[in-house]
């Protein structure tokens, strides 16, 4: 059976045997778990169902039950996130999902928490003590629906009209277990599939497409209804789990789960996220600073 996940560790955590070709080290830190993981072969990756390349995930209390605005995790992830980044040039956060799907929308509102500096230049940003900060773009793009374009030919055509070196795109994840749900962070250098958290993949943003290095950030909001069922009620019996797939998926739609607390969740993970990308980009100004500013 096809095991519906966005989280590359958990796709490692399907195989029990090792795979060669797949590097990972774990640490905890400020009350997380961080694993990082790196595919380095294409016959791991392959075997994952993932593209080449890092993933970190970080793994912490639900942040329904636990954050601040000065939660001290934010730093940890903005750490994790500026490893991958290049040091220098202008950087184009995109937030991608739908704003009026709850669970769709963690892309759009961790971006309206970004602080946007391309404009602050010269003379302004020297009055105002903002010299040291790094020059950003923030864009919501909507979804193919609504406007009738792809994600990707917006970001393309930013990139190309504004200079910029590297992407941070944000979106909405799927998780296979709903413990992860709210409390999972996942951080990767291979681009990501606008709407894969919804189960409405779109052309894939990554650097052989967009040309620049593109780092994702995504929270997991819903977990696919079948693989959840099937799971739960027989996680170790394939016949058995493809059977509960097939009786929960009548007249061949998909559905997906998300918890009662949506609203509250997206809520927090979106200030959680954007704080994360200020800190990442913006290392000589504390958090408390671009909290300010946003």
């Amino acid at each position: 059976m096809q095991i519906r996940t966005d989280l590359a560790l958990e796709a490692r955590e399907a195989f029990t045997e090792n795979i060669p070709g797949i590097d990972i080290d774990t640490d905890f830190s400020d009350k997380m778990k961080i694993t990082r993981m790196k595919v380095t072969t294409q016959q791991a990756a392959n075997s994952l169902g993932k593209e080449r390349g890092t993933y970190i995930t970080c793994e912490f209390k639900a942040l329904t039950e636990d954050f601040t605005a000065a939660d001290k995790r934010l730093l940890k992830i903005g750490e994790q996130l500026r490893g991958l980044l290049p040091e220098k040039g202008n950087v184009l956060v995109v937030g991608i999902g739908n704003h009026n799907i709850t669970p769709d929308s963690l892309g759009p509102k961790a971006a309206s928490k970004v602080l946007a500096t391309r404009h602050i230049l010269g003379t302004v940003a020297a009055s105002l003590g903002l010299e040291k900060l790094r020059s950003v773009c923030v864009v919501s793009p909507g979804v193919l629906g609504q406007t009738g374009i792809e994600v990707g030919e917006l970001v393309s055509g930013i990139i190309n009209n504004a200079d910029i070196s590297s992407v941070i795109a944000i979106d909405a994840l799927a998780s296979r277990r709903l413990k992860r749900l709210g409390c999972t962070v996942q951080i990767s250098d291979t681009g990501i599939a606008p709407g894969a958290g919804v189960g409405n993949h779109r052309n894939v943003i990554n650097k052989a497409t967009m040309g620049v290095p593109v780092i994702s950030v995504g929270v997991p909001t819903v977990v696919d209804a079948a693989t959840l069922a099937a799971d739960l009620i027989s996680p170790n019996d394939e016949d058995e789990s493809e059977k509960v797939r097939n009786k929960v998926l009548p007249n061949g739609r998909d559905m997906v789960v998300t918890p009662r607390e949506i609203d509250l969740l997206i809520e927090r993970a979106s200030l959680l996220i954007g704080m994360a990308i200020n800190v990442a980009l913006h290392p000589d100004f504390s958090a408390e600073d671009l909290f300010s500013l946003i």
